[in-house]
């Protein structure tokens, strides 16, 4: 996809398209439990008796879970800004090993603008076991000089390639 004739960028394509031959062999995964979507939800502002008659469950949308929205453990990273010299996002995820008990994934972050600085942390990730979860942070901050850019974030262990869409929408 060129930039210069899709201005829409990833949100024209979401996180990628699938290969189903590769997909039974993912390496990783980002799995999003129940609390996950409760706190997502919690964060879009649903209220604790909305959320009560969704799960059917009692839940409390606290001050501590407001907020929450970006952190679903989802594989895209989305900062929506109203102003173009003040970006700033900060993303916590959890990665699931689903490939070789012994991997190490190196995150590669490519395609950002410059003046927009995405880090992650760790950039590295070692996993000792098959299901063994590790976390992370992608930290965005930095000014752009379009409405919409996007970048990659690549998870990759010399097998498997896991790859996530990185967006900054600006709506000023």
């Amino acid at each position: 996809m060129s930039a210069e004739q899709n201005p829409e960028a990833e949100l024209a394509y979401g996180a990628g398209n699938i290969n189903p031959t590769k997909s039974v062999d993912p390496g990783l995964v980002y799995d999003a439990d129940e609390t996950d979507y409760i706190n997502f939800l919690c964060g879009e502002g649903y209220s604790s008796g909305a959320l009560q008659r969704i799960t059917g469950e009692n839940v409390v949308c606290s001050a501590a879970r407001s907020g929450t929205a970006g952190n679903l453990n989802y594989p895209s990273f989305t900062v929506i800004s109203n102003d173009m010299k003040s970006i700033i996002g900060m993303f916590n995820r959890t990665a699931t090993n689903v490939g070789s008990s012994e991997s190490t994934y190196k995150a590669t972050v490519s395609g950002a603008p410059q003046g927009l600085a995405i880090q992650v942390v760790p950039d590295t990730l070692s996993f000792t076991s098959l299901g063994q979860k590790l976390a992370f942070v992608l930290q965005i901050e930095g000014s752009v000089e379009e409405s919409i850019v996007s970048a990659s974030l690549v998870w990759n262990d010399g097998v498997h390639q896991v790859r996530s869409s990185i967006v900054v929408l600006v709506l000023a």
